[in-house]
């Protein structure tokens, strides 16, 4: 498996969503960026935060659940600690809600309007241990891109 390079999908995050305004038709194209760049995953997609409770936001992959509360599963952990979620195996964390029976593991990153948590980026991969520190960094790096996009 080939690694994407990062630092060249932030540059394309810069270049895509610049002087974008649009929250929605922003997340749509993010998340099909991501789809198209990075292997071995099966849904990639946001949830927003509304209330007390994470609502399914624009993604690619199958159908998903459009409810998460708060602390519950690694979506709703990675919004009340307003910290990324890093899973090697979803089965093995504790209230895991599982949307499709082919993931094995996840990782959650935060997304940030002025410090404060609006929603998260959900990716899944039907393999376990599929997302490293590598991986992680540079999708937060992404995720900081599309911010500064859009809300600075």
């Amino acid at each position: 498996m080939t690694a994407p390079c990062y630092s060249t999908l932030s540059r394309q995050v810069d270049a895509l969503f610049a002087g974008e305004d649009n929250l929605i038709a922003a997340l749509a194209n993010f998340s099909a960026l991501l789809n198209e760049h990075l292997e071995d995953i099966n849904w990639v997609g946001f949830y927003l935060l509304q209330g007390e409770q994470l609502i399914l936001g624009p993604f690619q992959g199958k159908v998903a659940c459009t409810r998460i509360p708060m602390g519950k599963g690694v979506c709703g952990t990675a919004a009340q600690t307003d910290s990324t979620q890093r899973v090697a195996d979803v089965h093995s964390f504790e209230g895991h809600i599982a949307c499709d029976s082919a993931s094995n593991s996840e990782i959650v990153i935060p997304l940030r309007r002025d410090g404060e948590v609006i929603g998260v980026l959900d990716i899944d991969s039907p393999s376990f241990s599929r997302f490293d520190e590598k991986d992680q960094l540079g999708l937060e790096s992404c995720v900081k891109s599309l911010e500064k996009a859009l809300f600075a």
